[in-house]
């Protein structure tokens, strides 16, 4: 199957003053069109900046992307930013709080002019399991799956083939994480949606993800299968010590 996203040697560097910060460093994989790829590692291990770099938020300084076998413009094109759409980690930041519902997806449709808002509106609150009536709220007047929701409906309303996810569920309550996983699983059968999850929740993405990409100060460590997670057919002694803490957590929980 052909891949849908290539990252071959990516490295992102920040300059800070006469600091050179290496939060990248020659990352490569491959996400085949219709899969759910995750990332996982802990704060500062990059991943949240490779989703960043391919999604075009932030530059990269070394290596190539390709999007649907083309490369990826470090400056993207308003087509270019069709194919791919960005769900964030805390969805109440991510909203405009003085928009209503309506007026937050309509805005994508605006800017890509495309006709037939009021009905796509509609769709894209019932794809994501919102009733009418939440149209014409704020963003405070709705709960925090409800609000992620309608991050995830805005990322979808313009039908990219691939969506970017980072740590999607982690501001969420447990039960309304299973919620929005579950929600998220039903999206990527119906839109065939190609995605990129990133998480430090194991759990999380042994859920949605074939294969995961185990990320450890800027590189990539191992790419395991979610079988192979779950029962700890792991290489590197970094994602033993990972599986180990996420177990712990969880009976500490």
């Amino acid at each position: 199957m052909a891949a849908m996203i290539a990252v071959r040697d990516l490295s992102v560097t920040f300059n800070i003053g006469r600091q050179h910060i290496h939060a990248v460093q020659g990352v490569s994989f491959e996400v085949a069109a219709g899969e759910t790829y995750g990332i996982v590692g802990e704060s500062g291990s990059g991943k949240s900046t490779i989703l960043k770099a391919i999604a075009g938020l932030l530059p990269f300084t070394a290596g190539r992307l390709e999007i649907d076998g083309r490369p990826a413009a470090r400056r993207r094109s308003r087509a270019d930013r069709r194919l791919l759409q960005f769900v964030f980690q805390d969805p109440y930041a991510s909203l405009h709080p003085r928009q209503t519902v309506d007026d937050i997806l309509r805005e994508p449709l605006v800017i890509q002019r495309i006709g037939g808002i009021d009905d796509r509106v509609g769709a894209a609150l019932a794809d994501v399991g919102l009733q009418p009536i939440h149209r014409f709220r704020y963003p405070h007047q709705l709960s925090g799956g409800q609000r992620q929701r309608v991050a995830i409906a805005r990322a979808l309303i313009l039908r990219p083939p691939i969506l970017l996810l980072d740590e999607p569920t982690s501001a969420l309550d447990v039960s309304v994480q299973a919620e929005i996983l579950n929600l998220l699983a039903k999206l990527r059968q119906s839109y065939g949606l190609t995605g990129i999850l990133v998480s430090h929740d194991l759990a999380v993405v042994a859920h949605l993800c074939t294969r995961i990409a185990i990320m450890q100060l800027g590189r990539l460590v191992e790419e395991v299968s979610a079988a192979d997670l779950r029962s700890g057919r792991v290489a590197a002694d970094y994602t033993r010590e990972l599986i180990a803490a996420s177990r712990g957590f969880t009976r500490a929980a």
